[in-house]
């Protein structure tokens, strides 16, 4: 059941999304693993259905950190794409996502790629507007947004030494 909500805080379970597709072949490369601009339009849809879960509002996508792919994506196997708000700006979402690939005759599922996405929520002109205060009622809530901070401070570390050297 989904926990209420105020204008002025929402909860990060109220953003949580979670789609999945099975991956056919107007998705695949010549090697019939998934094509990386399709994996990146999913993630994209799933980082704004959860930014309008969380700020009730109209969004449109800021920016994307660096994408890791991290495994292929098979031809048949279910793709399954989970995105959350972890942190929030004025009018700002910023959505962690996460996408695993999962072959059910061989029991098996995997980390296939993860990235940050930040939105911005939009009033009736399509202007920036306020967002909800995030909230994290829960010790889960709070493991996952504390967890999300960290890996993306940390990637953005590690970039800036890659660039450095």
């Amino acid at each position: 059941m989904p926990e209420s909500h105020s204008a002025d805080a929402t909860t990060l379970q109220e953003s949580y999304t979670e789609m999945s597709e099975i991956l056919m072949p107007n998705d695949t490369n010549n090697l019939g693993r998934a094509l990386g601009g399709s994996i990146l339009h999913w993630m994209d849809i799933c980082g704004a259905i959860a930014a309008r879960r969380f700020s009730h509002r109209q969004v449109v996508t800021a920016s994307m950190d660096h994408v890791d792919f991290l495994a292929p994506i098979e031809l048949g196997d279910v793709v399954t794409v989970e995105g959350y708000v972890y942190d929030t700006g004025r009018t700002s979402m910023d959505v962690k996502i996460d996408v695993r690939a999962e072959r059910p005759s061989k029991d098996e599922r995997n980390e296939t790629a993860s990235s940050f996405f930040t939105f911005i929520a939009l009033d009736a002109d399509e202007s920036p507007d306020p967002v909800p205060e995030l909230r994290c009622p829960t010790t889960a809530q709070e493991r996952l947004r504390d967890a999300a901070l960290t890996e993306r401070r940390d990637r953005r570390r590690a970039l800036a030494s890659t660039v450095e050297q």
